[in-house]
């Protein structure tokens, strides 16, 4: 089968894109396994007319309005390899899905996304998306005023730490032995009152998901009632060595700003390109910029061979 676009990924950046595109009435395929990072969640914040909506019900809405245009189909699978076909204008893709589907698509729109690799603590993955979370844009109000947790090994920890000041004062960074702050952010750290404590993290405790104790490898504890965790980021679909585009400094995938990757024919939006912060209503916004450059692509195609 043919397609104009395949669209990797049913997440806010695929499924705005397949929107887009299916308005200007391409051939559309989202491929997507409805593994979405965000299940785990309760609620999904920061998008105007869907603030506190289920990730569930945002997808099934999306679904709805998107196939309702009768030139966008959606497919539950998963793609496990793409062969590029052509070059220059008649650059094409051959799509294999484990399944044992294939499909033929003109471009490609990689919008994945990311999975989360947890730190292997006790009780952690039982709390993860009901007191603690990623992103404190998406879930700050809820912990507001809280005693808070910042449990990173993580680089950005000192950045983050920063952010979480504007919801809660009462804060503590649990390293897990990991030394990525500099002495310099430990000072400035300390003498804004945010205690930070390096021993590893043995396990954390609570009832039905909401935290409420840290435990530390020496036999410590203190309370705490929600936070924020640094996790580990690594790519859904990996697929640079066959299609041959450019990494970015951060894990995802080198774009333009409007969602070109340097291989020919390959886009990528949403978390795949990195949008940040990584959030639905970003997400959403880079899906639709790649569908326009996708448009205005293959129109200076179809218009140079006149």
């Amino acid at each position: 089968m043919s397609i104009d676009v395949a669209v990797i990924g049913g997440g806010p950046a695929g499924l705005n894109a397949a929107l887009v595109l299916g308005r200007a009435r391409k051939n559309v395929a989202i491929i997507d396994n409805d593994k979405p990072r965000n299940g785990v969640t309760h609620a999904s914040h920061g998008f105007i007319t869907r603030d506190g909506i289920t990730p569930a019900e945002f997808r099934r809405i999306g679904y709805e309005e998107v196939l309702r245009y009768p030139t966008v189909q959606h497919r539950r699978d998963e793609v496990i390899g793409i062969a590029r076909t052509g070059t220059g204008d008649g650059v094409g893709f051959n799509i294999a899905m484990s399944s044992g589907g294939e499909l033929h698509a003109r471009r490609i729109i990689l919008a994945a996304g990311f999975r989360e690799v947890l730190p292997d603590i006790e009780g952690l993955k039982e709390m993860y998306g009901k007191s603690l979370f990623v992103c404190p844009f998406c879930d700050g109000w809820e912990l507001r005023d809280k005693p808070l947790v910042l449990l990173s090994e993580l680089p950005a920890a000192f950045h983050a730490a920063k952010l979480m000041l504007n919801w809660s004062r009462d804060l503590v960074i649990c390293t897990n032995g990991a030394e990525q702050l500099t002495s310099e952010q430990r000072r400035v750290l300390e003498a804004r009152g945010i205690r930070i404590v390096d021993t590893p993290v043995a396990s954390l405790s609570g009832r039905d998901g909401m935290l409420e104790r840290v435990h530390f490898a020496d036999g410590t504890s203190i309370e705490r009632s929600g936070g924020f965790i640094g996790p580990t980021m690594l790519p859904n679909a990996v697929f640079g060595e066959s299609l041959g585009y450019d990494p970015s400094s951060m894990g995802g995938i080198e774009t333009d700003e409007l969602g070109r990757t340097s291989a020919p024919g390959v886009y990528a939006a949403g978390d795949s390109a990195y949008a940040m912060p990584s959030q639905l209503i970003y997400a959403a916004a880079s899906g639709s910029k790649a569908a326009m450059a996708i448009m205005a692509d293959l129109l200076e195609e179809e218009w140079g061979s006149v």
